[in-house]
């Protein structure tokens, strides 16, 4: 065999293909975090009955009715995040720190003058932070013998696709949805065998003495992940306080997601021969909701909450970009006239429902000395929805999500003891149901990734524990301080398994993900 040197820069240019329009980017996209003042954080977001935190407003508005003064609030966020990945034993750890704004508020609170009836009304407007996704992680070891290389050779030989339409100068990125192994095919991670144009095998390995063809040792692969970004929600409430009996709150929220992804995924195999894959996406837009909500405040050490938080309809934009090269030492020199140099960047628009939440709560006060309140919020994933950008659904995307998703519910609880009556103490915990389905968790088909990344993830838990303080410096100003850990498992492949006919053809290598997080807030309050 003769010596190769392959180096491709693939351009991924279209206005109409589907990039990232996966049942896993649809999940991502929905979930949300323990973010806001930190007092609401401190007691684990168990707020939907209490109310009286501005960070209610974005799950039960009717909370902004406990106010009996104005206030204004901001908060301040370290976030610290640490992952371990865990490979056959290989085990890889990586870090990230930030610090940012996570929470600014106002409300006004407006008294009627009256003992009955409408007794005062709430209005009010806040930022808070949603979601963040600051966190690196990297994969070492071997694992799986499988390849990458291996995965494309099966998927593109299952597709029938002849050597013409993977070619490049063919715009294959255009008319094909199957970006992976157009830019596998261009990139040297695959080939043709004997000249058969519609069956394609790894491009790191030989014929044996009879003649078949059979894969090379891979030595080594190494995947390294940078992800960042957040979801931030712009919230305007109202809230009605109906002879201090039920309290009804509303609100609309405007929300934007800014998502970065980087992705350096890379094999060795003997004979000093690699390949690389590099992937870059962007993902930015905004949505709009509303939330309704009531609480009944039936005697003063209860309050029972219930709350309708709708759909986020999104319209969002991709910018993307990927790049492979490789080195072989087995490929003959005439399969390999596709190595176009470009370099670009290309974009999908798309729009994207997230899954509605109902949210149960109950509260008791214990006189002026404690607080404890329950939340359950039940949470269907099961209608997480995908569409292209004209607004007509992706069937297949969404029937994924339908059979892959189900409806979770998440449990919050907290308490506050006041000590004195200016410092109080805090503690909260929350668990977040799995909604992915045994199917989807265990591997049991091929999970077809979209665009040019083949890298995922399959959530397994996510627990939050809180612990807070709380000091009154005078009637009007106080400071709350917040610590929540958050741990949260996964199963991260490196590429998809391949099955044919119900059997499975190419293992991947499947690694633990951990991660935990550690989050603490400062909050500024001032009433008046």
């Amino acid at each position: 065999m003769k010596r190769l040197n392959l180096i491709i820069s693939a351009l991924l240019a279209t206005t109409s293909a589907v990039f990232s329009q996966g049942q896993l980017d649809a999940y991502k996209y929905g979930q949300t975090d323990l973010i806001g003042t930190a007092r609401y954080m401190g007691m684990g977001g168990a707020f939907g009955a209490l109310g009286g935190d501005i960070s209610s407003m974005s799950t039960n508005p009717a909370g902004l009715a406990v106010y009996r003064s104005s206030e204004v609030v901001a908060t301040l966020n370290l976030n610290a995040v640490n992952t371990k990945t865990d490979l056959a034993g290989s085990i890889g750890k990586a870090d990230r720190t930030r610090f940012d704004f996570s929470n600014i508020a106002f409300e006004g609170y407006f008294p009627t003058s009256r003992d009955a009836g409408v007794i005062g009304w709430n209005l009010g407007f806040s930022y808070n932070r949603l979601k963040d996704y600051h966190r690196n992680y990297t994969l070492r070891g071997v694992g799986s013998t499988a390849s990458y290389t291996d995965y494309l050779g099966n998927r593109a030989t299952a597709s029938g696709y002849d050597e013409s339409q993977l070619d490049y100068y063919n715009d294959p990125y255009r008319y094909l949805n199957d970006w992976q192994t157009v830019l596998g095919w261009n990139s040297g991670f695959i080939t043709a065998y004997n000249n058969d144009k519609r069956a394609y095998y790894s491009s790191f390995g030989a014929n044996n003495a009879a003649g078949d063809w059979y894969p090379i040792d891979i030595t080594g692969r190494e995947l390294t992940v940078q992800e960042s970004g957040a979801i931030d929600q712009y919230n305007m409430a109202f809230g009605l306080n109906i002879s201090d009996f039920i309290l009804l709150g509303a609100d609309i929220a405007l929300t934007d997601i800014d998502y970065h992804y980087y992705a350096f995924y890379a094999e060795d195999f003997v004979n000093k021969d690699w390949m690389t894959l590099r992937n870059d996406l962007g993902t930015s837009g905004s949505g709009y909701a509303f939330n309704v909500g009531a609480i009944i405040w039936p005697v003063n050490f209860l309050r029972v909450g219930v709350a309708y938080n709708s759909h986020t309809w999104y319209n969002l934009t991709d910018n993307f970009s990927a790049t492979g090269e490789s080195h072989s030492t087995w490929v003959e020199e005439e399969l390999n006239a596709h190595a176009p140099n470009t370099d670009g960047l290309g974009f999908a628009d798309y729009k994207y429902r997230t899954p509605d939440k109902w949210l149960f709560s109950a509260a008791a006060i214990i006189g002026q000395t404690a607080l404890i309140g329950v939340d359950y919020e039940l949470t269907n994933y099961g209608n997480m929805k995908m569409y292209d950008d004209r607004g007509y659904g992706l069937d297949v995307t969404n029937n994924e999500i339908k059979s892959n998703f189900g409806s979770v519910g998440t449990l919050r609880v907290g308490g506050e003891l006041k000590v004195t009556p200016q410092f109080a103490i805090r503690a909260g915990a929350a668990w977040i149901g799995n909604p992915v389905r045994e199917v989807l968790k265990k591997g049991e088909f091929e999970v077809r990734t979209v665009g040019t990344i083949p890298h995922y993830t399959i959530e397994n838990s996510i627990t939050n524990y809180s612990i807070g303080l709380g000091y009154r410096f005078t009637p009007s100003f106080y400071m709350d301080l917040a610590c929540v850990l958050k741990t949260q498992k996964e199963d991260l492949y490196a590429f998809p398994n391949f099955y044919e006919g119900g059997k499975q053809i190419v293992e991947a290598p499947k690694a633990s993900l951990k991660s935990n997080a550690t989050n603490v807030a400062l909050t500024f309050g001032y009433k008046f």
